[in-house]
């Protein structure tokens, strides 16, 4: 074998593991692209040990929501109150498992304090009563007792 074909012959498995890097990354990746452009996953609230309440900060932008998942049992009662500055720029909805009716008339709520009819995870989420530009930033206060 000659110097060249050497020369040629290491710049071409040079080349090959190259590609093959950038194959492996660009795939290992990709996963995370697609969540970033896919919907994430609400945050999941867990009570500390002892406790049945816990208070989140947050804020919303123009259309963005703050979702948010908690356990709950049949017969516990449960209390939401969200306040938000600038007052009421920011809102909140519902959802129980399986669709079972929670006594909202509307998805524009500040305050909820019910009986829960059913066991299994609760969706909530925050949010602004507007399409207009803005921003809120917001105090959610949950309880279940």
């Amino acid at each position: 074998m000659t110097n060249q074909s050497r020369v040629n012959s290491k710049l071409v498995t040079r080349n090959s593991k190259l590609v093959a890097l950038i194959i492996f990354f660009m795939f290992s990746l990709s996963p995370v692209v697609m969540a970033q452009g896919g919907k994430a996953e609400p945050n999941r609230i867990e009570f500390k040990r002892g406790t049945n309440s816990t208070t989140i900060n947050g804020k919303v932008k123009n259309e963005e929501q703050a979702e948010y998942v908690f356990a709950a049992k049949k017969g516990q009662r449960l209390q939401i109150h969200l306040t938000s500055v600038p007052s009421r720029s920011s809102v909140f909805d519902l959802h129980a498992p399986d669709n079972a009716d929670l006594g909202l008339e509307f998805d524009a709520n500040y305050d909820y304090s019910r009986t829960l009819p059913v066991t299994g995870d609760y969706f909530l989420v925050v949010s602004r009563p507007t399409q207009a530009r803005g921003s809120s930033s917001y105090r959610l206060t949950i309880t279940v007792k």
